[in-house]
C-alpha cells in the first residue's frame, strides 16, 4: 500500500551556476491527484573556487572528474546536512537530488551529473534518490529534459511550461503525449557577458535593453543547425562553449549589443518553439526576472498570457519537480517520459541509496 503523504527535500544545481537550490516539500496524493506545499527554501551560492572549477570541468580528464565528483558529493552532502539542521527537519522520506551536470553528450551515450555517489547517503544518514539522467541515456534517450512529467502532474492548467535557466526548455501536451525539449541557451550566455562587465548577471535585463540589435549576428544565431532539429533534443554547455560563444566572439561589437541581440534570439526561438501561439504560459527559472527578455517574448507572442508565479515557485520549481521524481522512484512509478527524451520506453529512473 502506497503512502498518501511524503516529506522530502528536492535539491537542484543548474547550468547557470547560480548555486544549489534546496526546497523542503510536502506532497499529498489521493486518487492519482497530486498536491504540494513548498516549505523552507534556500539557495546556497558557490564560492569562487567552486565556481571556477565547475566552469572549466568540461575539459577535465577522467581522473580529474573522478576527484571532482568525490569532492562535490562531500560538498553537496554538507550543504544538505546544514539545511536539515537549520530548519530542524524530521522524519524525511528522502532527499531527492539532481546533482550538477558536467558533461551531457547523449549522442555519444553519455551524461555525467556529479554529486551522486553513494557516500552522500552515508554522510546524511538519509535515504537519497539521485542520478536521474543516466538510465534514460542508456535507453537511447536524451536524458533531458526530465521536468515535463512534473509539469503534467502538477501544472496541468497551463498550456505551456517554460523554464528560463542556463538553457530554456518548454513542455506541453500534443495529441495525448507530453512533448518537451530544450529551446536555446539563456543565462549560460547572458551571464558570460555580464561577467565580462564585472557583474554576476544582468539585473532585470537592463544592460541588454540598453544595447542595440545586430541584425547580422541575430541572423547567424537563428540559423544554427540545432534549431532545425526536431524534438526530442537537448543542449549542454558544450554547445555554448564550442558553437555559440565562438560565433558571437567573431563580432567586434560592444558587450551590451551582444546581450541585446542574444536576448532577441532567445525570444525569437521561444516563439518558434510553441506550436500554438495562444493560451497560458507558465514561466519559471532565474530568467523570469529578466524583464527585457519577458517583454521580447511577449512581443513575439502577443496572444499568449504569460504567468510569472510567486518567487518560491519561480526559483524552486526544478527542485520541487526533482523532489517529485524522487517520490515517484520510491513508489516505483514512471518518472521519465519517452515522448520527451526519445528513450525506448517510459521508465522509472534514478538510484536509491
Amino acid at each position: 500500500m502506497f503512502k498518501e503523504t511524503y516529506n522530502v527535500i528536492g535539491v537542484m544545481s543548474g547550468t547557470s551556476l547560480d548555486g544549489i537550490d534546496l526546497a523542503h516539500i510536502h506532497f499529498s496524493v489521493s486518487e492519482d491527484k497530486w498536491s504540494f506545499t513548498i516549505l523552507e527554501t534556500e539557495t546556497v551560492s558557490y564560492d569562487d573556487l567552486w565556481l571556477n572549477k565547475l566552469k572549466v570541468a568540461v575539459d577535465f580528464s577522467e581522473h580529474e572528474l573522478a576527484i571532482l565528483n568525490k569532492n562535490y558529493t562531500v560538498l553537496l552532502a554538507s550543504i544538505i546536512k546544514t539545511f536539515i539542521e537549520k530548519y530542524d527537519l524530521k522524519n524525511l522520506d528522502a532527499v531527492c537530488s539532481h546533482g550538477h551536470t558536467i558533461l551531457h553528450q547523449p549522442q555519444n551515450g553519455f551524461t555525467l551529473q556529479i554529486g551522486n555517489l553513494p557516500e552522500i547517503a552515508q554522510i546524511l544518514n538519509q535515504t537519497v534518490v539521485c542520478d536521474f539522467r543516466v538510465q534514460d541515456v542508456e535507453l537511447g534517450g536524451q536524458g533531458a529534459p526530465l521536468v515535463p512529467i512534473g509539469d503534467r502532474i502538477l501544472f496541468a492548467e497551463y498550456d505551456y511550461c517554460l523554464n528560463l535557466g542556463g538553457f530554456s526548455n518548454v513542455s506541453f501536451e500534443q495529441n495525448g503525449s507530453r512533448i518537451a525539449f530544450d529551446i536555446s541557451p539563456v543565462n549560460t550566455v547572458l551571464n558570460f557577458y555580464a561577467n565580462q562587465l564585472g557583474l554576476n548577471y544582468d539585473d532585470k535585463g537592463k544592460i541588454s535593453k540598453s544595447g542595440q540589435l545586430n541584425v547580422a549576428l541575430l541572423k547567424e544565431l537563428n540559423q544554427l543547425e540545432y534549431y532545425r532539429k526536431s524534438f526530442p533534443k537537448s543542449l549542454g554547455f558544450e554547445f555554448v562553449k564550442t558553437i555559440v560563444l565562438p560565433l558571437m566572439e567573431r563580432y567586434q561589437i560592444p558587450t551590451e549589443v551582444k546581450m541585446h541581440t542574444f536576448t532577441e534570439h532567445i525570444a525569437v526561438q521561444t516563439s518558434l518553439a510553441l506550436p500554438h501561439k495562444n493560451g497560458k504560459l507558465l514561466v519559471t527559472g532565474g530568467g523570469a526576472y529578466n524583464q527585457f527578455l519577458i517583454e521580447r517574448i511577449q512581443f513575439h507572442l502577443p496572444e499568449l498570457t504569460i504567468v510569472i508565479p510567486n518567487a518560491k515557485m519561480l526559483e524552486y520549481k526544478e527542485a520541487l519537480i526533482f523532489a517529485l521524481l524522487g517520490v515517484l522512484k520510491l513508489r516505483n512509478e514512471i518518472n521519465v517520459l519517452s515522448s520527451v527524451t526519445g528513450a525506448k520506453h517510459d521508465h522509472c529512473s534514478g538510484v536509491i541509496y
